[in-house]
């Protein structure tokens, strides 16, 4: 999956455009005003890369870990989510990938939303 999106320049095209969108919504910006975005997006990059079969370079926390105490609400989980996966449509992920990427986030909520 990870070369039929386009490697790691598509990935990173992806989680850049992810990320205008959840800073320019006025909902959703707030988790992020205390975070260095840039380091966030090259652990999303890497994280993404990881699940969809790429390098496994993925270093973060876990993501339970990471997203505990930040309060974020089903609402706020799925309309991320809804954008993640628009990114990818954007960006010409075949269908099945775009289901394994939204599998993935479904499967790791409980984990975000503590």
């Amino acid at each position: 999956m990870y070369a039929r999106v386009g490697g790691g320049p598509a990935i990173k095209h992806v989680v850049d455009q992810l990320y205008t969108w959840i800073l320019t919504d006025e909902e959703l910006s707030p988790y992020f005003e205390r975070v260095t975005v840039e380091s966030l997006k090259r652990h999303m990059a890497a994280l993404l890369a990881q699940v969809l079969g790429g390098p496994a370079e993925y270093t973060g926390r876990e993501l339970g870990e990471s997203h505990r105490g930040l309060g974020v609400t089903d609402a706020h989980y799925t309309r991320v989510v809804d954008l993640a996966l628009a990114a990818l449509f954007l960006a010409h992920a075949p269908r099945d990938v775009v289901a394994a990427v939204e599998d993935t986030l479904l499967s790791v909520k409980p984990d975000i939303l503590g």
